[in-house]
């Protein structure tokens, strides 16, 4: 049994499952170590239906339903809502720790698409706190081992059989997966009668991006290789409020959501709140809304960056509630309660990925999927704020369900060959590696952004396809490093998210083009 990924989507389907059968052997792999990965990045919280007197699971339906503008699978919705609520709970009797009240109730935190409130948070940290929880509740499971620093190359399918594989290919099957040891720079192949990709965000595709550098959409570009469906790529959020900084730090530093939702304020650097022109919400409309509208005021007065006002706001309370974006912004000579905080949009989340069915399953034999990396129908074409975390909870729940009720009749596959790297030779200049990747941001960057036009798209795309033959030369001359492999899967990730972008001949949640600004009635996922 094989994870790919150590977030809260591969460790929770890795402690369900040993939960279910102590006889089997779960190994989960992660590029870095346990303590890396999108999931303890994320700031804001987890959003679950909690105070049922004033909130309900209709309410959270009708929030996500309404964010996703149109494309979300109403089934799946209901569905991660209403499981959602129990897996939190589990979470809590594992030992994760959210900020309650004095009289012991949880302080429940609102952001922007949420009609109440109803995100659970650890101070600003919440998803630290859950990759912490996760990472000791996995220790007490002699049958999960967990490989760090060991970078997933492919999935192994019929192709590696000699087979000819094609998109039409019936019955395609994973066997497992190609994994890079970066200890003995050495291609080990790990057989498993069932795979789990949980290999999180693509955020590196942009020079602005809350993702940590590890964000490479590494599981999306192995499944689209291995011939699987992907859809609803050009679905990329913006987080609207990451810390403007000269310096271009990355990842960029993320202002949470949750700061607005406690009643800070956009404003321009004049100091005029400019949101209530965009939505009644104001500054708590959905993402899609709030990025654009930042992006198009930067563009209307030419400003490098809006602003957060949190001048107002008590200034215990927000100590207590955001004590390392408190820390961040006077490291950096801004005091959020006599300044107002500079924000730009940045690269955030990926809403598109894996098509995976209500259990997790993808359209190849014996691949689950779960998670950021995924298409399940939560997100439609905008994630609500902090339905993440719960998705990768929910869905991890219920593939660990499925594996543990399918696995005793699958065949592990052995007829398989080693990785072939003869005629390669060692790299003799990074820079190539390098500067490709500068480049990818880039054309991303200025041409496939928030706002696209199809000019700006068919410059991306013939720019991409350049880069795309330059990398596979280099790939297929030289002997593999990481650093190439997660550049060839960026390419793929921006050709994907490019062309997903070109073929949606209309605007619709996080998509804006100006050549077509209508939003048709149809209803339809973008395939790829």
């Amino acid at each position: 049994m094989l994870i790919i990924g150590a977030g809260v989507a591969g460790l929770s389907t890795a402690i369900k499952l040993a939960v279910q059968r102590k006889d089997l052997d779960i190994t989960v792999l992660t590029k870095t170590n346990t303590k890396e990965s999108n999931t303890s990045w994320a700031q804001g919280g987890i959003a679950s239906v909690w105070d049922f007197s004033k909130d309900g699971y209709g309410i959270h339906i009708e929030d996500t339903l309404d964010a996703g503008d149109g494309l979300c699978d109403p089934k799946i919705v209901e569905i991660v809502v209403k499981e959602g609520h129990e897996r939190v709970v589990e979470l809590i009797e594992w030992g994760a720790r959210f900020d309650k009240e004095d009289d012991g109730e949880y302080n429940l935190g609102r952001e922007g698409g949420h009609s109440e409130n109803r995100i659970l948070h650890y101070k600003d940290i919440t998803g630290w706190e859950i990759q912490r929880t996760l990472n000791e509740k996995v220790k007490s499971y002699p049958n999960i081992k967990v490989l760090e620093h060991y970078f997933a190359l492919d999935i192994i399918t019929q192709h590696h059989q000699g087979r000819n594989i094609t998109r039409l290919t019936p019955e395609i099957k994973c066997f497992g997966a190609y994994v890079f040891n970066k200890d003995t720079k050495e291609i080990d192949t790990i057989l498993a009668k069932s795979t789990v990709m949980c290999t999180g965000g693509t955020g590196q595709i942009y020079k602005n991006t809350t993702n940590p550098v590890i964000a490479t959409g590494d599981g999306i570009a192995m499944v689209y290789r291995a011939k699987g469906r992907i859809a609803n790529m050009e679905f990329v959020q913006f987080h609207p409020t990451a810390l403007y900084q000269i310096t271009n730090e990355n990842p960029d530093f993320l202002i949470s959501e949750a700061v607005r939702g406690y009643g800070a304020i956009l404003k321009t650097p004049d100091g005029l709140e400019f949101m209530e022109k965009y939505d009644e919400r104001g500054s708590l409309a959905p993402r899609d809304i709030v990025a654009r509208a930042i992006d198009n005021e930067m563009k209307i007065s030419g400003a490098e960056h809006m602003n957060l006002d949190c001048t107002h706001l008590d200034h215990e309370g927000f100590l207590d509630h955001f004590p390392n974006i408190y820390e961040k912004c006077k490291s950096l000579g801004i005091d959020p309660f006599i300044d107002m905080i500079p924000v730009v949009p940045a690269c955030h989340y990926q809403c598109g990925g894996i098509i995976t069915d209500p259990i997790g399953r993808t359209s190849i034999i014996n691949l689950y999927a779960a998670g950021e990396c995924t298409c399940s129908g939560l997100h439609g074409a905008n994630r609500l704020a902090s339905n993440s975390l719960l998705e990768g909870l929910v869905f991890g729940h219920r593939v660990a369900l499925d594996i543990a009720d399918q696995i005793d009749h699958l065949e592990l596959e052995t007829d398989i060959p080693d990785w072939d790297a003869e005629g390669t030779t060692e790299p003799k200049e990074m820079v190539l590696i390098t500067q490709s990747w500068k480049e990818l941001m880039e054309i991303m960057s200025y041409y496939v952004g928030i706002v696209r036009t199809d000019v700006r798209l068919k410059r991306a795309m013939d720019r991409l396809y350049l880069l795309y033959r330059e990398t596979e030369k280099i790939y297929h001359e030289t002997t593999i490093s990481p650093q190439l492999c997660e550049l060839r899967n960026l390419i793929t990730i921006a050709y994907l998210v490019t062309r997903g972008a070109d073929m949606r001949k209309e605007s619709r949640g996080l998509h804006f083009n100006t050549d077509h600004p209508e939003q048709f009635d149809y209803l339809e996922l973008t395939y790829m």
